[in-house]
């Protein structure tokens, strides 16, 4: 495994761990960009991110919500 596999891993547990604490008393509507600052990870990468766990996070729901001055995102327990 590659050494830029394994930092992707990390930061895709990081950010699912974040979102499981956010979501504890139910769904949350919440810009990338602060999600970038609360997991020290940039808005692009959270953005790819995002995308990729809404796809395989089978205990969030992850839905693109609006564009305004940043993407928000509503993430919802399963």
């Amino acid at each position: 495994m590659s050494a830029t596999t394994q930092s992707t891993e990390s930061k895709e547990t990081r950010l699912r761990r974040y979102l499981r604490q956010r979501v504890e008393d139910g769904e949350v509507y919440i810009k990338g960009k602060f999600i970038a600052d609360d997991v020290d990870l940039s808005p692009k990468e959270i953005g790819a991110l995002m995308v990729k766990l809404k796809d395989s996070a089978t205990d969030l729901e992850i839905e693109k919500w609006s564009y305004t001055s940043a993407t928000t995102w509503r993430v919802a327990p399963e």
